[in-house]
């Protein structure tokens, strides 16, 4: 795609939700909602009330959340993930169902009491990094370290440097440090994380913590025990299970399938890929292993769409207007 094509569909694109905007305030955009039908499963991180876009582009504020949540309450139909998969959902409205990747802290500080406020379901997909020792995800520990790291970094014989985005990218492959560092295992991330820790010693800031840490046990014990609250597996230690060797992959599903209902006492059924990422293998293994409901982001293969046990989800946009959201959230498209 040229420059004029990009420049024409970023233009285009904002014409767009400027008119969507205007469309909502004037009240005129309610009948697309009223007509609207179907369901879509849509993924929330992590939620703030400050410095959201900080380190993750993908958290969103708690001010916005909340307007979500009131949108969600007025105009669709919500529903649990286990609604949705045993086909009990409305024929007159919208369906929507939320779902929290993941396993941030800032959860159970904002989105649980607000998920009780409204007496709203939703799922969390957690990982088992507490119980492997640590307090924050290995992708989130190289996004903030990246950040005041130097400007070109050595990993495996290959040099890094720093984008405008404080992103490591090869400029010989051209694939990202997070890329490559995705097809290893836990062990060989940390070792290399650690090394970068003294560059952004983050744990010593306390104001940040919403932005990476991680749910503590008793924090998923608590809420798990609310009767809005599925608790869901994330794998162990968040790697690309697709990346991963297979023995590997079955071991970290089956590990954090035994770890949570452990932890919880509760039967835990549902798995969402870490990254969206998974192939054919993953699949058929998880299936054996137990899960009955696997979580993806787009579909790797047009047959995944005859699988019943296999859903789509939508990932918020924190940087559009909550009209602009919630048409993408029944389009299922942000080019609207």
């Amino acid at each position: 795609m040229n420059i004029a094509q990009r420049i024409y569909n970023k233009v285009n694109r904002e014409l767009k939700y400027a008119g969507h905007d205007l469309l909502q305030a004037s009240g005129a955009g309610n009948r697309f909602y009223r007509d609207a039908r179907g369901s879509h499963i849509m993924i929330y991180h992590g939620i703030s009330p400050q410095n959201y876009s900080r380190f993750n582009p993908i958290f969103l504020s708690l001010i916005t959340f909340e307007q979500h949540l009131l949108f969600y309450k007025k105009h669709f139909n919500i529903v649990s993930l286990d609604d949705l998969y045993q086909h009990r959902v409305s024929d007159s409205r919208f369906n929507v169902c939320l779902t929290f990747d993941d396993g941030f802290a800032n959860n159970y500080h904002y989105v649980l009491p607000l998920l009780k406020q409204h007496n709203i379901p939703a799922t969390f997909f957690v990982t088992a990094i507490r119980h492997a020792g640590y307090d924050v995800l290995w992708n989130d520990f190289l996004t903030i370290v990246s950040k005041n790291g130097p400007a070109t970094l050595n990993y495996k014989n290959a040099v890094y440097h720093k984008n405008k985005y404080n992103r490591y990218v090869s400029r010989e492959s051209g694939i990202s440090l997070a890329q490559d560092l995705r097809k290893t295992g836990f062990g060989e991330k940390m070792e290399l994380l650690q090394q970068l820790y003294h560059y952004n010693p983050f744990r010593e800031n306390g104001f940040d913590n919403d932005l990476w840490l991680q749910l503590t046990e008793d924090q998923i014990r608590e809420m798990a025990a609310s009767p809005l609250v599925t608790i869901g597996a994330h794998g162990y230690y968040h790697n690309d299970l697709a990346q991963l060797g297979q023995e590997d992959a079955v071991a970290e599903m089956r590990l954090s399938k035994q770890y949570l209902e452990n932890l919880i006492q509760k039967p835990v059924d549902s798995l969402a890929f870490p990254y969206g990422s998974y192939n054919a293998q993953v699949v058929d293994a998880a299936k054996k292993i137990g899960y009955r409901q696997l979580l993806a982001m787009d579909f790797e293969h047009p047959e995944d769409h005859d699988d019943p046990v296999l859903k789509e989800r939508l990932t918020i946009h924190p940087y559009i207007s909550v009209a602009n959201q919630m048409r993408a959230t029944v389009t299922g498209s942000y080019g609207l």
